[in-house]
Formats: C-alpha cells, structure tokens, sequence
C-alpha cells in the first residue's frame, strides 16, 4: 500500500481528507476538533496513545509555513503505521516506547492563514478587499490569521514588551505577519491551543516552524533544566543547531507561554532551509531528517 501523506500541498479540505484516510486506517488515531479559525475552519487535534499526561507537537502557526503541517503528517502515518505493525522508527521499537505513552498532534493551527498564503484572495471572502490591500496583492508570504494576526506573537508571554517591539518596527496594526494582537490570546487559533494545554496535562510541547534547521528550548526564568539536555538530545538527533531568538522572534510565541505557565518544556523547530513556504516537494527530504528527532519529541 501506498502512502497516505506524499509531499504535495494540501488546502483545508486535503488535510481532513487526509486525516479522514489516517483515522480509517488506524482505527486507534482519536480525532477532535479543538477550536474554530476566525473563518470557520476546524483546528483538528489527533492523539495516539493514552497516559494521564502527553506529549504536544502543532504546526502550521504561520500560513507561508504549510510545509510543517505535512512533515508532521508524514510522521504520523508512520508512527501509526509502527505501531499497528509492531515495526520500529530510525532503530526505536515504537510499541515499546509508546507503552504508558500518548502524544497529541495539532497539524494546522492556523487553516485561515494556510488558505490565503496558498489561494490567495479567494480563501478570505468578505475580507478580500481588505486582505489585499494589506499585503499589496502578494499574498504568497501571509503569515498571520483571517484578522491580520500573527498567532505566534498571540500568546500571553511577554507579550506587552513585545507588543512596543513591533510598534518600534512600524507594525502598527493587521498586517501578513508580526502584528500580534491588540490583546494576549485574542485570536481563536491561540485560544485552541491555550485551552488544550489547560485541560489535558501536557508534559513537553514542540511547535513546529520554517525555516533556519534550529531548535529554540528557552524562555524567561521558568525553563526547566532538563529542557536543555532535551533540546541537545534534539540537536544532536537531527544535525539542527541551537539557538536564541532576539529582538521581535522573542515572546509571544506558543513556546514561550508554554514555558512561562507551566514551567515545562517547550521548543520551537524551525524545520528546513530557504524561503518560505518551502517548496512542497522538499517535505520528503526534511522529514526523513527529522522523523528521529520527531520520536523523540514523542517519547521523551
């Protein structure tokens, strides 16, 4: 049998038909819808596993990111596919190591913003006008939400020092991307993710960016010391450096706040190289880079 996932793009009707194939052939995927986009859109999670606390890996915060959502869809196929055939994953035996575990995967937190980097004015109905005035027509590089958001400066980390970063920058109100809200958690893309991590104990999270090949593990007084050891553990596994964000890439994001509130582990993955969106065609590629470091996320 073919795979499920290929490297291609996927629109918001692709991925559920994807994630409808996924949950069909693997009766054990349980699917929810945990929020709602600005337009409408599902924000789907899949779990794997049971455990009174789980592991959290999202992508697609940005819509010029898309490629992030199927490198993870990519490994949850075969993660899926490990288990139900009792097969191993870069040497790991992933039944075993699943055993007392479960990982939560959230693989488009931002639909509405995949929508528009991906078709363009057709994907923001009656904001089209206003859409396109703010990014000139091009709208290949969106980033932010239906509302000219950046979820990844949404969060509730640091986000008033950030918010005066920006405003230093020019970036005065909605716009492709930086702009992050006139309010901590205003935005319903934020609100699904802060509201999972409320309800369901979740004991390290990873979200999943382009591009640079880095990895970013700390935030503020409340990283844990483990999460170092974890990070270079990442590192090491994928051949991705490292590294501090600084300036308006510090605060805000999902990784911060996640730091901040529940003094857990949190990364952010910055997967590939180049200019975003990567090309559709290279999600093989760094998957296969990753797809050790991506267990590990897992099991850890």
């Amino acid at each position: 049998m073919g795979n499920i996932v290929n490297a291609a793009e996927y629109d918001y009707f692709g991925r559920k038909k994807l994630m409808d194939a996924l949950c069909k052939e693997y009766g054990f995927i349980k699917r929810s819808v945990i929020g709602r986009s600005c337009g409408g859109r599902d924000i789907t999670a899949l779990k794997i596993g049971a455990s009174h606390e789980y592991a959290l890996i999202a992508a697609a915060f940005h819509g010029s990111e898309r490629i992030t959502s199927v490198v993870l869809m990519m490994f949850i196929e075969e993660l899926a596919s490990a288990l139900k055939c009792g097969e191993s994953i870069a040497g790991i035996n992933i039944s075993k190591a699943m055993t007392g575990r479960g990982v939560i995967f959230v693989p488009c937190v931002n639909p509405d913003g995949c929508e528009i980097s991906l078709h363009g004015a057709i994907a923001c109905g009656e904001l089209k006008g206003a859409i396109a005035k703010l990014c000139r027509n091009n709208f290949t590089h969106w980033n932010a939400n239906l509302r000219g958001v950046d979820i990844n400066h949404n969060f509730d980390a640091g986000w008033q020092e950030l918010r005066q970063k920006e405003i230093k920058e020019g970036i005065y109100g909605p716009g492709p991307t930086r702009f992050g809200g006139y309010k901590p958690e205003s935005e319903p893309e934020t609100l699904a993710l802060t509201e999972l991590c409320r309800t369901v104990k979740i004991r390290h999270a990873t979200a999943l960016h382009s591009q640079g090949e880095v990895i970013y593990w700390n935030y503020g007084g409340n990283t844990p010391v483990r999460a170092k050891k974890m990070a270079e553990i990442m590192a090491t596994s994928s051949g991705y450096a490292l590294d501090t964000p600084i300036g308006i890439a510090d605060g805000g994001g999902f990784k911060d706040w996640f730091i901040s509130e529940f003094c857990r582990p949190g990364f952010t993955v910055e997967l590939g190289k180049g200019e975003n969106p990567l090309p559709a065609e290279s999600a093989s590629e760094i998957y296969s880079r990753v797809k050790e470091m991506l267990v590990l996320c897992t099991i850890m």
